[in-house]
């Protein structure tokens, strides 16, 4: 059930949110003085939305991990799932009372309805197929009407009215268009996963106290150092990074949207490394030292370079799928977005589940992920991570080079 509401509303929502800036003034953030271009500014206020939605999700995940924990473990279930249950009654309410305030987009359809639009488009590819005409000429009636204005003085309203029908053919290659990079994200997405995972296996199997205090670190309470990291950073981006890199690039953003998720893509790499010689380290002081274990502080680097990377990459891949479709498939743009970190959940277990069968010894059944941690090789595994995410960062890059953002 929540699967299945989350999957509903957050699409939704995201998009929702965004469209409520299309035509607003520039936010409040920095002056801008160029003045003749309105176009950088909504774009930038797109880009801020994004990040700063992002930095909002953070901020309630790090609630749900501290305040909501130790009321459950203090209070009771009940309490802990009651909480959130009238937060979101009271969220549900708030919505609707705000909503005649909201910006709705109404659909500006003359040829007729939704279905009618698809019958009418598979009539049109079948008898181009049959005529063996390929001119892509339609036409249509249209009842003409005098008016106390020109009707071609905004091209951009005709043109985004004609975004706004609905044509199967096009809308596919839209979504194909996306796919490339769509599949190219998916190890990022298989990174993800890691700090609920191989990170907290990690830290039980290091050293946890807090100086000579007998009060033990749990080893899952790291997973908050991406979340804080994340809080205490997307500030800064705005603040510091786009000015500094904005003298370079003379791009009103600092950098683009593709360069931002590939940033962050590199970064997420240099992660996997840094988790592979930890993890190294690790084993070599537990077998040369016996009782002496590494310090759990060892994994914060991995950590924290981890929510750096999803300030660029997340963030990146809100506003890269928003921007990259026509107004009436925003909310799917949206979900594809989300889709990836729910396919690249999948894809880890399945890549788990065939490196494990590879990897186990017939004589002693251990693999890279044994439960014993003095016989599991996740350094191996951070190394294939780290490969295979380089040579889709890689891939990425020359996408790009051929690459043209839609207008």
């Amino acid at each position: 059930m929540i699967s299945l509401g989350q999957g509903g509303y957050n699409p939704s929502l995201q998009a929702f949110g965004a469209d409520q800036l299309e035509n607003e003034e520039e936010l409040p953030r920095t002056n801008n003085n160029n003045s003749n271009n309105t176009e950088e500014p909504k774009k930038d206020n797109k880009s801020l939305f994004f990040q700063w939605w992002y930095f909002g999700i953070c901020c309630g995940s790090l609630m749900g991990v501290s305040v909501m924990s130790y009321i459950q473990d203090t209070f009771g279930w009940g309490l802990g799932f009651a909480i959130p249950t009238f937060s979101m009654i009271a969220s549900i309410l708030m919505f609707l009372c705000g909503n005649r305030f909201y910006k709705h987009k109404h659909k500006r359809n003359e040829d007729g309805n939704f279905f009618e639009d698809i019958v009418r488009s598979i009539k049109s590819t079948v008898s181009k197929l049959v005529n063996g005409r390929n001119n892509g000429i339609e036409y249509t009636k249209v009842e003409l009407e005098l008016q106390e204005k020109a009707l071609c003085n905004n091209q951009d309203e005709v043109i985004q009215h004609e975004e706004e029908r609905v044509n199967p053919l096009r809308d596919a290659k839209i979504i194909l268009r996306l796919l490339p990079v769509w599949i190219m994200l998916l190890m990022f997405a298989v990174i993800f996963q890691l700090p609920v995972t191989f990170f907290t296996k990690q830290g039980m199997a290091m050293k946890r106290n807090i100086g000579n205090f007998k009060f033990e670190i749990p080893p899952a309470a790291l997973q908050s150092s991406i979340t804080v990291s994340i809080i205490v950073l997307m500030p800064w981006y705005d603040t510091f990074f786009v000015p500094l890199v904005r003298i370079f690039t003379r791009n009103e953003k600092g950098i683009s949207v593709m360069q931002r998720m590939g940033i962050g893509m590199f970064l997420s790499v240099i992660a996997m490394i840094i988790a592979a010689i930890t993890e190294r380290k690790r084993m070599e002081i537990g077998k040369n030292n016996g009782e002496q274990l590494l310090s759990i502080y060892w994994l914060l680097p991995q950590y924290i370079l981890l929510g750096i990377s999803d300030i660029f990459t997340v963030v990146g891949m809100q506003e890269y799928f928003y921007s990259e479709v026509p107004v009436r498939m925003r909310t799917m743009g949206i979900a594809l977005y989300t889709s990836i970190f729910g396919v690249g959940s999948f894809l880890s277990a399945l890549l788990i589940s065939v490196i494990e069968c590879l990897t186990t010894s017939k004589e002693t059944h251990d693999n890279w992920f044994s439960d014993d941690m003095s016989k599991a090789r996740l350094d191996k595994y951070y190394w294939f991570l780290a490969f295979t995410s380089a040579i889709s960062l890689v891939a990425f890059v020359i996408f790009c080079r051929f690459f043209r953002e839609r207008k």
